[in-house]
């Protein structure tokens, strides 16, 4: 659940942990729909056979995948001004794929407040450092800074 506070309160979380994420499971059938939507069907994520014979021993699902779900599993983990009228994605930094998400293997973000920039125009630019875990795994399948623009009512 997002964490709302003042203006001048949110300077107090940065450092801490916000939120994690309820976990979320990347069936085969997501990982086909997203090659469609993208035009990328190269096999380690869309043929179980050929995949099969991969180091990974299976399908799995595209890095870019991963990255767009951070919207339904991050954006609920974050602190944000109440007076918030709009909230826009504003890119990410240091973005580094550290582990294939195998098929049928269930994510989740943990989620941490490193900065707040007041912008102009009554906006604060927000930092947050994502990590998407792997349910059982030892290492994320990936970690970013999270840029998001607050525009504020």
């Amino acid at each position: 659940m997002t964490i709302t506070v003042s203006k001048d309160e949110i300077e107090n979380y940065i450092g801490k942990e916000t939120g994690v994420s309820d976990w979320f499971e990347i069936d085969q059938e997501r990982i086909n729909q997203f090659a469609d939507v993208t035009v990328d069907h190269q096999f380690i994520h869309v043929d179980k056979e050929k995949a099969a014979a991969t180091p990974f021993g299976t399908t799995i699902a595209h890095g870019f995948l991963t990255l767009s779900l951070l919207s339904h599993l991050a954006l609920d983990s974050m602190v944000m001004p109440t007076d918030t009228s709009t909230i826009l994605n504003y890119g990410c930094d240091k973005l580094r794929f550290l582990s294939p998400v195998k098929v049928d293997s269930r994510i989740r973000a943990r989620v941490k407040l490193t900065e707040v920039t007041e912008k102009s125009g009554n906006r604060l630019l927000l930092k947050n450092e994502v990590t998407i875990e792997i349910e059982g795994e030892k290492h994320p399948a990936l970690i970013t800074e999270w840029l998001m623009l607050a525009i504020l009512a």
